[in-house]
């Protein structure tokens, strides 16, 4: 990997760098960076830091699942070779999910046909390895200066609405605040309002795949989202499928 320039060629784009950025884009420009290479990791974190990015790096899939499950994030550096998983199933995931947060494929996969298959999967961008923090730098500020896709529009069902970028929930235009675990949980519902989720499938979308969790983690999930929409007034309910799963009803 070479580093040519960690500015990022930011003075011929006429745009803000450094501590500037953040106000440039009103407000904080937090990444996550996906990458299980700790050396590699640090190198990008100092470069991106001293652009005016905030940098949260985890090392595997599952890790990446829970913390987009937990922050908003301005956009997703993903590495596609991880211990655990290819990175393909945490973009896959992401807009399976309708979330617009933009993705930048980071891969030893060079070639053309990898190239596409990224970019064909829903990534926003694709620089492959080696390269410079600057150019990376760029990239992601060209990508934050694009319009959000139109797959991160509220998604609205019954009177509940929740925007999956800002992790926003509204019941009958009231504001309603929930931990992160149970805001993925009504996410991962009103995805899929019609369809029966398996109590796996919602072990996944909570904390990604392999990961061991307590036998009953889903159904204290399911427990207090139930109580909190409830008291919130939502004309939705969420029925427990014997054997089956969970959907929502009237």
């Amino acid at each position: 990997m070479t580093d040519t320039n960690n500015s990022g060629g930011g003075a011929t784009e006429n745009v803000p760098a450094g501590g500037e950025l953040a106000a440039w884009h009103g407000g904080e420009l937090r990444i996550l960076y996906v990458e299980d290479d700790a050396t590699v990791a640090e190198f990008v974190r100092s470069g991106l830091a001293a652009e005016g990015f905030t940098i949260d790096i985890v090392g595997s899939a599952s890790a990446a699942h829970s913390a987009l499950a937990t922050n908003p994030y301005s956009a997703v550096v993903l590495d596609l070779n991880l211990p655990d998983a290819d990175g393909l199933s945490i973009l896959g995931s992401l807009r399976a999910a309708r979330r617009g947060v933009p993705v930048l494929i980071l891969s030893t996969r060079n070639q053309i046909d990898s190239r596409i298959q990224g970019l064909d999967a829903g990534a926003d961008d694709y620089l492959a390895k080696p390269f410079a923090v600057g150019e990376l730098a760029a990239r992601l500020r060209a990508l934050l200066r694009r319009p959000r896709k139109v797959v991160a529009k509220v998604i609205s069902v019954g009177n509940i609405a929740l925007d999956p970028d800002s992790g926003e929930v509204r019941i009958s235009g009231q504001s309603i605040s929930l931990p992160p675990k149970e805001r993925r949980l009504l996410e991962l519902l009103l995805t899929e309002p019609n369809e029966v989720l398996s109590k796996s499938d919602i072990e996944k979308g909570l904390y990604g795949p392999e990961v061991e969790i307590a036998s009953n983690a889903v159904e204290v999930h399911i427990h207090h989202l139930r109580r909190r929409m409830e008291r919130a007034g939502a004309n939705l309910r969420i029925a427990t499928r014997r054997g089956q799963g969970y959907r929502l009803e009237p």
